[in-house]
Parts: structure tokens; C-alpha cells; sequence
């Protein structure tokens, strides 16, 4: 009997399990059954399409388009803004903000207009401020009174800035390091950087004031002043001009007034004589300048406009004053050095004759710039307002492009020479300016490398649209759009505002191809290109 239950307890209890092991099975397969349920027929095509289409896309984002390009031709265009004695800007010391505002922007206009990429605008013509300043008085040569801020306020470097950086044209600020007072900028007031620092300062002869070079007050003052610019203000370069030590008429032919700087040198041991002692404050100072610059904004070009002949008879034949013995300014070391980025003798003579020629001294120069920096010669537009001196200054801009090659460039004194003599400005326009160029590259200054821009081109009935962007938006100075029409490369460079063109679909029966664009940024490095096959 107890074997009877046993089999028949077992036998129930393997019944049982089978049956839950049948009821769990039958549950899997039901929802594996729903997993693998597919979809309508209908379906299938269309998301195969989606499908396909995404991919199709990803794999054209990952097939860059390779294409040679033309290389941007290069040129440093450039114009002397003077602001002492309203030679150029303002016209008169008297104008309202309005008016000058007014004035300044026609001037920028012409130069964007005349294909120039930079202007030198003085902002210091004599310890004064053309900008707002707590180490020195407004310009007489701004408001007609030193001291008198412009009303209504603005700040003019900060607008000649703002404006020129619109126009794709550097601002670089012009400073006189020592002069101290102009003959033409009113009576002298209490505001007066000749009063304020009297023990610094000597008055010449004919009416000026100068800051002594070799006092330490005189170099520590003009520092300050020189990075109190470059740290508030987004200026692409910082400019001195000729003088250092005054030119000798200035003090009605006698020497330089520093007896109580140089006794209390020789008090101290000094060894070298006045005129070695003299050259090295100048030179002392030049090189500090360039260093700190450098140390608080890298970008930031220190170019220097020397007296065009170092001494008489370098190179052999050259006649005319020494600004190594007049000035004190070795201007040979300082370019030897390289304690500058760029160098703007001024050569304001013609190429001929021999004595004073414009392509031999030139060519002296450039064998001097042993620290291979820009050398982008001065040249004297104002001169005459007769056709053969223009075709002169066309000549000398021809003649420079031949002697320095590899980094060209030209300085106009002054811009007068151009707004009021039609005939020169159009001279230049029509002849070596006729085409926009990028400044040359600064390739010692370092820069981040720009990243690639985009390109989006939409096609529309009459034309092609093409939009670009960056990521790095506020360090593109530049575009370059470059667009091939049956196989032929032309470019275009573009202020930084400009991100959008409408393009022609044919030029001249060919079709457009291919798009492209760079970004170029401040120092004139241009970015990776990116480019699009029109299909």
C-alpha cells in the first residue's frame, strides 16, 4: 500500500512540474513572439530610406573637399593720421563730438575705399591725450583748451578703434616719447605735463619743451604711459616716430639742455661720453618698450619711423644729417636688435639723385635688418601736386616691392597727401593699389591657431548662398571667400562682419564649381580652409 502512494506521489509531482514548465515556456515564446513582431509592409521602405539617407549624410560630412588655392597676395598700406596742429584730424581744435566723429569716419572710409589695411593715428603729440587718460591732460589739438574732455563725452581712440576694426583696418597709436610741449598747442597751463613734472623737463629755445631722455622720471613717465594704452585698448600697434633727442633748430642751433643729468652721472662713476651717454638712454628706453609690450600683449606690433639716413656716407655717398650724432638715435642697433616688428625710415626723398636716393638707402636698410623684420619704408606723398611726382610715388612703391620682396609695405606722410591731391590718390589707386591685400605675417609674435571655419552654400533660383561661421568669432579680423568659376580661382577679403554672399551661378559662361573660406586673425595668420563642390 505504502509503495502504491509512493509511485503515485511521485508521478503527481512530475505532472506538476512538467505543466509549469510548459505554462513558463508558453510565456517566453509569447513575448519573444512580440519583440520580433515586424512592421507593416508600408513602413519597411520608408525607414530604410531614413536610414540610408543618415548615413549617406554622415559619410559626405567625413569627405572633406581638397582643392588648391591661389595664395592672398600681401602689403602693409598705410597713412600718418596727425593730430598736432590739426595737420590732419581734427581739421580745427573747435569741432563738436558730432563733427569729429564725422571726420574721422570720412578718413577711414577713404582709406578702405583706396584699398589701404592700416592707419597710424596720433594720440600723443605732446604729453597730451587724445583719449581719456588719468597720467596726462585732453589734447589742446582736440578741444581747444588742454584738459577739456570732448563734449558730449566720448573717448576718440576708443572710437577710431571701434571704426577702423569695422573696416577690416588696423589702428596703431602714434606717441612723441619726450616732447613735452608744442609751439602751436597754446599757453602753458597748470595741466601741463611741462609743469607737473618740471624737474624732467627743459625748455628750448624757440618755444619747445622737452623730457630730458636720460632721467629715469622721463623714461619711467613715457612707459606708463605707453601700457596704460596697449592694456585698455584693443590697438594693433604702438609707433615712434623721429624724434628723440630735438632736432638742433629746435634750440636755436645750441646743444641739448641736460647739464644737471649729465653732471650727476659723471657724479656717480659714469664713464661714457655725453654722446654714447645720450644714445644709451634712448636706446635703454627703446628696448624696455618693446619688452613690456611684448610681456603684456604679444600681439600688439611696436613699429618705429627712424630719420631716413642713420649717418652721411652709409651707404657710401649719402649726404645729409646724422641722426646718430644729432638725435642720438642709433637707429642701425635698434633694428640689429630687433627691438621693433616693424621699420619705417623715413625716406622722403626721390630716387633720384644719388645723394639722398630712396632705392639706396632702402636697400641699406633692408642689409642692416639682420633680425629679418618688416622694413615698410616712409614715403613723402604730400611733396608735389604735379603728374610727375606721382608717377614718382608710384615708382617708389614699384621700386620697394622689388628691394623687400618677402615683407612689402609703405607708410604715406601724410594722409593730407592723398585727401586733397585727387590726382596722386587716384594715381595709387589705379596703379599699385588696385586690388585689397592681407598685412603681411608677424611670425615671431605667436598666435593660437585659428580653427576651421563652416560653410553652408544653399542653392536658390538665380543664385548660390553661402553662409560661414566661427567659432572663434572674436578673433577673426578677416574672411577670404574664394569661389572658381570653370576651373578659375578669384578671391575676396572681407571684413570680419560680413559671414553671408549671394554668389552668381555662372561668370562669363562658366559655372561656379567650388567655394571656399578662410578666417584670418589679427596677426594676419589665415586658418584652415574649408571648401564645398557645387554639385
Amino acid at each position: 500500500m505504502k509503495h502504491h502512494l509512493l509511485i503515485l506521489s511521485v508521478a503527481l509531482f512530475l505532472f506538476s512540474c512538467s505543466s509549469k514548465k510548459n505554462r513558463k515556456q508558453e510565456q517566453v515564446k509569447g513575448t519573444t513572439e512580440v519583440k520580433l513582431q515586424h512592421p507593416d509592409a508600408k513602413d519597411k521602405p520608408l525607414r530604410e530610406k531614413v536610414k540610408n539617407n543618415i548615413e549617406e549624410k554622415k559619410a559626405e560630412e567625413k569627405k572633406e573637399v581638397v582643392v588648391e588655392l591661389p595664395e592672398v597676395q600681401r602689403e602693409f598700406r598705410a597713412a600718418w593720421i596727425a593730430t598736432v596742429a590739426n595737420i590732419n584730424w581734427p581739421s580745427k581744435n573747435f569741432l563738436s563730438t558730432d563733427e569729429q566723429k564725422q571726420e574721422a569716419i570720412q578718413i577711414l572710409d577713404f582709406l578702405k575705399n583706396n584699398n589701404f589695411n592700416a592707419a597710424i593715428f596720433q594720440v600723443r603729440p605732446s604729453s597730451d591725450a587724445l583719449y581719456q587718460s588719468d597720467l596726462e591732460p585732453w589734447s589742446y589739438f582736440l578741444t581747444g583748451e588742454q584738459g577739456k574732455a570732448p563734449f558730449p563725452y566720448y573717448d576718440p581712440l576708443e572710437f577710431w578703434v571701434e571704426e577702423a576694426h569695422k573696416r577690416g583696418i588696423e589702428l596703431h597709436v602714434w606717441l612723441n616719447p619726450y616732447r613735452a610741449h608744442h609751439t602751436s598747442g597754446g599757453k602753458l597751463t597748470e595741466s601741463s605735463m611741462a609743469k607737473k613734472m618740471g624737474n624732467s623737463v627743459v625748455r628750448l629755445k624757440q618755444g619747445w619743451y622737452w623730457f630730458d631722455p636720460s632721467k629715469q622720471s622721463t623714461q619711467d613717465h613715457a612707459s606708463r604711459v605707453v601700457m596704460d594704452i596697449v592694456k585698455r585698448y584693443n590697438i594693433d600697434g604702438v609707433h615712434f616716430d623721429d624724434y628723440f633727442y630735438p632736432y638742433a633748430e629746435y634750440n636755436g642751433g645750441q646743444d641739448f639742455p641736460d647739464s644737471d643729468s649729465w653732471n650727476e652721472y659723471k657724479k656717480s662713476g659714469g664713464t661714457l661720453t655725453r654722446a654714447d651717454w645720450r644714445r644709451n638712454s634712448v636706446n635703454t628706453f627703446v628696448e624696455r618698450i618693446y619688452k613690456e609690450i611684448k610681456a603684456e600683449k604679444n600681439f600688439v606690433k611696436f613699429g618705429i619711423s627712424p630719420f631716413g639716413i642713420w649717418k652721411p656716407g652709409y651707404p657710401a655717398g649719402i649726404q645729409g644729417s646724422s641722426q646718430y650724432d644729432q638725435l642720438y638715435a642709433d637707429a642701425k642697433l635698434w633694428l640689429n636688435k630687433g627691438w621693433v616688428d616693424y621699420y619705417t625710415p623715413q625716406l622722403y626723398w626721390p630716387i633720384q639723385p644719388a645723394k639722398q636716393s630712396f632705392t639706396t638707402l632702402l636697400k641699406w636698410w633692408e642689409s642692416e635688418n639682420t633680425m629679418r623684420r618688416h622694413l615698410w619704408p616712409g614715403i613723402n606723398t604730400v611733396g608735389k601736386r604735379t603728374a610727375e611726382y606721382s608717377t614718382e610715388i608710384v615708382n617708389q612703391i614699384a621700386a620697394m616691392r622689388n628691394i623687400v620682396p618677402d615683407s612689402k609695405g609703405i607708410v604715406h606722410w601724410s594722409l593730407a597727401g592723398l585727401t586733397k591731391n585727387p590726382s596722386m590718390a587716384k594715381a595709387i589707386f589705379e596703379g599699385p593699389y588696385q586690388n585689397k591685400v592681407l598685412i603681411p605675417r608677424t611670425p615671431w609674435l605667436n598666435a593660437n591657431p585659428m580653427l576651421k571655419p563652416t560653410l553652408l552654400l544653399t542653392s536658390e533660383k538665380d543664385f548660390m548662398f553661402a553662409k560661414w561661421q566661427h567659432k572663434q568669432i572674436d578673433q577673426v579680423f578677416h574672411w577670404v571667400l574664394y569661389t572658381n568659376y570653370g576651373g578659375e580661382w578669384s578671391y575676396d577679403i572681407l571684413d570680419p562682419s560680413i559671414t553671408a554672399r549671394e554668389l552668381s551661378k555662372t561668370k562669363n559662361g562658366k559655372k561656379l564649381q567650388y567655394v571656399a573660406v578662410k578666417a584670418v586673425d589679427r596677426l594676419s595668420n589665415e586658418s584652415p580652409y574649408i571648401a564645398e563642390k557645387i554639385k
